[in-house]
């Protein structure tokens, strides 16, 4: 589990776009925020990867009805969260986290924590 953290338009599902294209779990046109419906899930040939946004999120009792931890046990799984860093149960159990920072109109510094 990789935390996303970065402002609203900042390139986060871009990034994801891309992961899961270098997985071929999706072309980059099938994949799309998951803010409405808040998980989506990308199944390639060796991994698994859940696209999960909790922007809409705002209770650790809301987090749980997500079953993350269940998402987290399926085998080859790649859990890529935006806006996990508003839970501490998130950022704790997540393997790291990359940040997107926008630089210019079109232009972003990605760092990895």
């Amino acid at each position: 589990m990789v935390v996303l953290r970065g402002d609203l338009g900042a390139g986060k599902t871009t990034l994801v776009k891309g992961i899961a294209a270098a997985f071929n779990a999706a072309l980059q046109e099938n994949v799309t925020s998951p803010t409405f419906t808040l998980v989506h899930e990308y199944r390639g040939p060796q991994v698994t990867l859940f696209h999960i946004d909790l922007y809409r999120i705002d209770t650790e009792r809301e987090l749980m009805t997500l079953a993350i931890d269940d998402l987290r046990s399926e085998p080859s799984s790649i859990l890529l969260v935006e806006w996990g860093d508003k839970f501490e149960a998130i950022t704790g159990e997540s393997e790291g986290e990359i940040v997107i920072e926008r630089t210019g109109e079109s232009e972003r510094l990605i760092l990895h924590r």
